[in-house]
């Protein structure tokens, strides 16, 4: 299955998962450690648990990609250099030094953004809203990370601008195109919702904050009232 699709009324919203799953398909030896694949090189924790609940409550339809991204990275563009990893915060992917890009691109990439195509053509959304999570501290280099959320985004700041003002203002410590830029890490929303006018923003929490069910609930609730905010913005511009 190249996604996991969530049906839901929509009410404007359509939410996105591309890093929801550590699944490895059986026939493939990433030649690593099983331990690897609980951590943030393999999967963004906390991230699916998240986007299933605020589907829920907003109900919102929701795309979740099925594969780990040690095996390919569905948030990549197709030429990118890191989309089949050999290496992921100093851990060797020795298994993938030898694969068949245009196999895993077929069988991975091009089904998952497919049915994202599919589904804004078929019920356009008015925002896309792209749900991650990020690791406190990498194990090879850089600091401490003391942000709990940030708001990515490339030329489009439709919503990250008053997204941003909002967490803020709950008190949340907040990140501005951090802990990484969306400047040069947002290929899925470069593709099918800037390319298209869609607003659109990747929403980043720290994943110790959504590693359990109490912190998944917590955060549903914020993202759930930002998700509301943003849609009372947008109604109030086309007014």
């Amino acid at each position: 299955m190249a996604a996991e699709i969530i049906e839901g009324a929509g009410h404007g919203i359509l939410l996105l998962c591309d890093h929801a799953s550590n699944h490895v398909p059986a026939d493939i030896d990433l030649g690593i450690a099983a331990e690897l694949l609980d951590l943030h090189i393999a999967i963004d924790i906390g991230a699916a648990d998240v986007t299933r609940g605020l589907s829920a409550v907003l109900d919102a339809p929701a795309i979740l990609g099925t594969v780990s991204r040690l095996v390919l990275d569905l948030h990549r563009e197709p030429d990118h250099p890191n989309l089949i990893p050999l290496a992921s915060d100093g851990h060797a992917i020795p298994g993938n030094a030898n694969i068949d890009r245009a196999a895993w691109l077929t069988r991975f990439h091009i089904p998952y953004h497919d049915t994202i195509e599919a589904r804004i053509a078929t019920a356009r959304p008015d925002m896309i809203l792209s749900i991650h999570s990020f690791t406190p501290r990498l194990e090879q280099g850089g600091g401490d990370r003391p942000w709990e959320v940030g708001i990515l985004y490339n030329e489009d700041e439709t919503l990250a601008r008053p997204a941003v003002e909002w967490l803020r203002g709950q008190g949340l410590p907040t990140g501005d195109n951090e802990p990484y830029s969306g400047k040069l890490l947002n290929a899925t929303l470069n593709r099918h919702a800037e390319a298209l006018g869609i607003p659109s923003i990747a929403i980043e929490i720290r994943n110790d904050l959504i590693r359990d069910a109490a912190g998944v609930q917590q955060w549903v609730d914020i993202l759930s009232q930002l998700a509301a905010h943003l849609r009372n913005l947008l109604a109030n511009r086309a007014a």
